[in-house]
């Protein structure tokens, strides 16, 4: 019996402690970690977030570089930290619902808690301003006229298998670049060493620079700043690549805690200042925030992928 009190003792203890934790959350700095490297847009957008959430939090956000496969490599470090709140990522969605079909990871899916949706990132194929095409089906006939293989440099497995569909339908040989981030793109693209790059909407200051030249648009749509380029779909592919960045975290946040983050993330989201940062200043595309359209988001992206992979 006294043993039986002990140890209820204990639990009750256990219990109390960790309610204490998540009413005081956080009590300490908070590290979001990012997919991409420093000046990336996915960097830029997460070094803004944490900023305008530790004055909500009050405590310092922490942003730490973690490049590597379009996200997996973080996506794998995140997996393994501990779900208490204090690291979280700021991540595009493909390593969570596109890669996990591809690669052997030691992640899944549901090793995580898919907090909100933040941003869409514009994103498109580029190529630099003085290349003889205007469009990426016009660089796919240039090259298969002169019989050269295409340099490529890709972001991550999607738009990298998006590529080689294209290719492949135009009989066009591909040299493939893996990149550690939009900088490394634009470096490439513009110092000749790809003829062709994916990246996101960091490619506007460049391509109003004069530097690059958009050749076509991956989201279903055409990007609003450069309206006269046609998208993938528009150019006769049947080829969609978006990067939708979301706030997550390792599986098994205490309730408190998440609802903590929650309710700061809810009130960014209301925030005009906030947003106007994402549309306006690194022109994202808007999305709709909150954990019920994230989980339904990744659900259905993975869904998609898993169907799409099964055909190959």
């Amino acid at each position: 019996m006294r043993k039986l009190l002990t140890l209820g003792l204990g639990l009750a203890m256990v219990v109390a402690i960790t309610g204490n934790a998540a009413a005081e959350y956080p009590t300490r700095p908070i590290t979001f970690m990012t997919m991409t490297q420093p000046g990336a847009q996915i960097d830029r957008l997460t070094r803004g977030l944490a900023q305008r959430m530790s004055k909500i939090l009050g405590e310092p956000i922490n942003v730490k570089n973690v490049t590597g496969s379009h996200g997996t490599v973080m996506a794998t470090e995140l997996s393994r930290s501990k779900p208490d709140g204090y690291t979280l990522g700021v991540t595009s969605l493909t390593a969570y619902t596109y890669a996990p079909h591809h690669a052997k990871l030691s992640y899944k899916p549901d090793d995580f808690d898919y907090l909100t949706l933040v941003a869409l990132n514009s994103s498109g194929f580029i190529s630099k301003s003085d290349k003889p095409w205007k469009t990426l089906k016009e660089a796919f006939a240039w090259h298969k006229k002169n019989n050269k293989a295409m340099v490529a440099m890709f972001h991550g497995a999607d738009d990298r298998d998006a590529l080689m569909r294209m290719a492949k339908k135009e009989g066009v040989n591909l040299s493939l670049i893996p990149s550690k981030g939009g900088p490394s793109v634009i470096k490439a693209v513009t110092g000749g060493h790809a003829s062709v790059g994916y990246v996101g909407a960091i490619l506007y200051k460049f391509v109003e620079a004069g530097s690059i030249k958009l050749i076509a648009a991956a989201l279903g749509e055409r990007l609003p700043p450069i309206p006269d380029v046609p998208t993938l779909r528009e150019q006769g592919y049947d080829e969609q690549v978006e990067m939708i960045v979301a706030l997550v975290a390792p599986k098994g946040l205490d309730a408190g805690v998440k609802a903590k983050i929650l309710a700061a993330m809810d009130k960014l989201a209301k925030d005009k200042e906030t947003q106007e940062f994402i549309t306006g200043n690194l022109l994202m595309r808007p999305v709709e925030w909150g954990e019920a359209h994230a989980d339904k988001t990744v659900k259905e992206q993975h869904k998609t992928f898993g169907v799409q992979a099964e055909k190959k």
